[in-house]
């Protein structure tokens, strides 16, 4: 018999997991209480890379996740998802050789730029670094528009979509989750996946379970389109940039954003957008760029900071975690593996619930 699986959560984790188990068998809906990557999937980077990690384990599921990304661009007949690689001089001196070395020990492509070898890669940089690290191998996607292809790709293999529909709570009969409470009434399943992001532990907290988050606001800002100007990502010590294929230029607005550690804004949205236009125009003092958005989202960062993935009650899967860009591929993968096919996968040993106690 088929199972009925219900995803609570139309971000790209979610979208990606309702596309893997669409693609399986199950007969899928996924929900949403508002739009497709209506929250951080839709206001993020798309930064696509291990060269960033809190662990060897971590770096290793990085690793894997980019590799994941290669085969749901071919299942997707996908070609958005490009791989321009990155240059980064965030780091300096000591720093920066402590992470050659680590990256070069691990086998991750990675090699030292110059300041002519810089220059020739980014002719637009004004002052180009002394020295930098160019990582060729990662990659961006416009996360909003993959949380469409794949939830379209969901649709193909037979799986409902239900926009604009709050759940309110998760139904359960005998300890075994049954389905989902929503403004509209019951929605019965077999399983169901949480993939909510921070939504995600107000829909716990009446089961009696609990999953630590971390509060961690963000603002990405874009520039009006401009002419080609940078062939890269670029991770520069006040901020990572690049440029989209319309010709804005995407740009978190805090320092080492993907570690940023931050609970609050250090200033008012428009301040920090205004600041980081600043940064940009100094870089790229012939482009007088101008920002046209800030965005304002909050990281669903579990409260280790790594991701969460794995079943937390009879019948009920949790899947959240930061970044997205990099491990949603992945995720879909490995929870639709788990939820049907039945398989304990080991990359997952490191980040189930159940850590958190």
């Amino acid at each position: 018999m088929t199972e009925r699986i219900n995803v609570v959560g139309a971000g790209v984790i979610g979208a990606s997991i309702a596309y893997r188990l669409a693609q399986g068998g199950a007969e899928v809906t996924l929900i949403d209480a508002a739009t497709p990557a209506s929250g951080a999937s839709g206001r993020s980077f798309g930064w696509i890379n291990a060269s960033f990690s809190l662990n060897a384990r971590h770096f290793g599921f990085r690793v894997a996740a980019m590799a994941a990304h290669h085969r749901l661009a071919v299942d997707l007949g996908d070609t958005a998802t490009t791989w321009p690689g990155t240059l980064a001089w965030d780091e300096v001196g000591a720093a920066q050789d402590q992470t050659f070395t680590r990256l070069t020990e691990a086998g991750y492509p990675v090699r030292r730029l110059s300041r002519a070898e810089f220059r020739a890669l980014e002719p637009a940089i004004a002052t180009p670094p002394e020295t930098a690290l160019h990582y060729p191998t990662e990659g961006v996607t416009d996360l909003a528009g993959l949380t469409h292809r794949l939830i379209a790709g969901a649709a193909r293999h037979g799986a409902r979509v239900l926009l604009g529909l709050p759940v309110t709570g998760i139904t359960t009969r005998a300890g075994r989750i049954t389905g989902l409470a929503t403004a509209e009434g019951q929605l019965p399943a077999d399983r169901v996946v949480l993939a909510a992001g921070t939504g995600t532990p107000d829909l716990l907290a009446p089961l009696g379970l609990a999953l630590p988050m971390l509060h961690r606001p963000a603002i990405i800002l874009r520039t009006q389109s401009l002419p080609p100007l940078l062939n890269h990502i670029l991770v520069t010590p006040a901020m990572e940039i690049r440029q989209e294929p319309d010709g804005r230029i995407l740009a978190p607005t805090s320092p080492n954003h993907q570690a940023d550690d931050a609970t609050d804004l250090a200033a008012p949205p428009e301040a920090l957008a205004d600041e980081a236009i600043r940064h940009i125009a100094e870089l790229l003092p012939g482009a007088a760029p101008r920002w046209q958005e800030a965005l304002r989202a909050f990281r669903p960062v579990p409260g280790d900071g790594l991701p969460v993935m794995g079943e937390v009650a009879e019948g009920l899967y949790l899947a959240v975690m930061h970044s997205g860009a990099t491990l949603a591929a992945l995720a879909g993968e490995l929870a639709a593996r788990e939820i049907i096919g039945g398989s304990d996968e080991p990359l997952l040993a490191p980040y189930r619930p159940g850590r958190f106690g």
